[in-house]
């Protein structure tokens, strides 16, 4: 079998995916790790960090903290050939293997730094205001109307969402149960009505909703979806990979269709499941494996398959609840929130990242 030795594996994107992907394969090629950011961030502790902003203490990170034998490059990445990534910056990265792990685009600062300062600042905006606004009643927006409501019980909160139920991403059984818990919590929901802010100013303290509804909060949160990183890659080679919904397509060892040197991974792919933190780590681990495979000179019919995983997740309420739908049953309550909510995995995850 061929050495893997000199291979160059160039990784675009340091999150969830990508970041682990790179640490894996650190001592088994040559890896350079692009990303926009000079750090890692445990994302979904994002939350719990503008409320207490200690928690970004461990919740991000450098990527030289974990990716130790490696090149680094911060910038963007803008294009892609048959052999280079090229970056915003005007570097032109070889490689013998890609893995496009860029997830959403995020509108994030550049430094761990200031990253922590604006948790800072989002703390003190909540800490200051008596009654706050939340748009948007996916995981970002419950888990955010949650975490002010426990640790600030004396603050309004009140939640626009557009849809007819919250947590439109799972069963109706969990949008129930956690309507219920917000409601017992004295967190106002609104379904059904979205919040213009484009005719809303800096300091006005009043907002319309679509439904003719006038809330008065003094500070707001968007708490919407963000667009996929994948805009920079329909002028690409792999512009034909990109379906209608801007993901890349891939096959059963997620390399991207009509590729037999390019892998996607995370939030970016069409693998058809509920797009979560361990998903994306379940997808770099597999693309580990195939990489070395391939690198070492092994046969394609030899790469492991990656099987979808079933809709399952959990949704912190706050620092010790939280609803989860299992593949059996649908759970609000202090067991999910014994499997999430305390540490939300921050623990877990700087372990599977080689730090303590």
């Amino acid at each position: 079998m061929a050495s893997s030795a000199g291979k160059r594996v160039v990784v675009v994107g340091g999150g969830t995916a990508g970041g682990l992907l790179a640490k894996t394969l650190q001592f088994q090629a040559d890896v350079v790790l692009i990303d926009p950011k000079e750090y890692f961030e445990i994302t979904w502790a994002s939350l719990r960090a503008k409320v207490e902003p200690p928690v970004a203490e461990r919740s991000t990170f450098k990527h030289s903290d974990y990716f130790t034998n490696g090149r680094i490059v911060i910038s963007y990445a803008v294009g892609i050939t048959e052999t280079e990534v090229l970056t915003s910056d005007g570097q032109q990265i070889p490689y013998d293997y890609l893995v496009v792990a860029s997830g959403h685009d995020d509108c994030v600062p550049r430094n761990r730094s200031e990253r922590l300062e604006e948790y800072q600042t989002e703390n003190e905006k909540i800490k200051s205001a008596d009654s706050i606004l939340i748009i948007g009643g996916g995981p970002t927006g419950v888990e955010l109307a949650a975490e002010i409501a426990v640790d600030f019980p004396e603050k309004k909160v009140t939640l626009v969402h557009n849809k007819p139920r919250l947590l439109d991403f799972i069963g109706p059984k969990a949008s129930r149960k956690t309507l219920d818990w917000l409601t017992s919590k004295k967190v106002e929901v609104i379904l059904g009505q979205s919040v213009d802010l484009n005719s809303h100013s800096d300091g006005d303290r009043t907002y319309q909703t679509s439904g003719g509804e006038t809330i008065e909060a003094d500070r707001h949160f968007l708490c919407i979806g963000r667009p996929l990183s994948t805009s920079w890659i329909k002028e690409s080679v792999l512009k034909n990979a990109v379906d209608a919904r801007g993901r890349l397509m891939v096959d059963e060892h997620l390399r991207v269709k009509g590729c037999k040197n390019v892998f996607a991974i995370g939030d970016i792919t069409d693998v058809p499941e509920l797009k979560q933190g361990y998903l994306a780590q379940s997808h770099a681990m597999l693309t580990a494996k195939n990489l070395k495979l391939l690198m070492n000179g092994g046969k394609e019919s030899k790469m492991a398959k990656y099987k979808p995983a079933s809709e399952m997740a959990i949704v912190s309420l706050g620092r010790k609840e939280g609803v989860a739908q299992l593949p059996f049953a649908t759970i609000i309550g202090c067991f999910p929130g014994m499997l999430k909510s305390k540490d939300l995995f921050v623990g877990k995850t700087r372990k599977q990242m080689g730090l303590k």
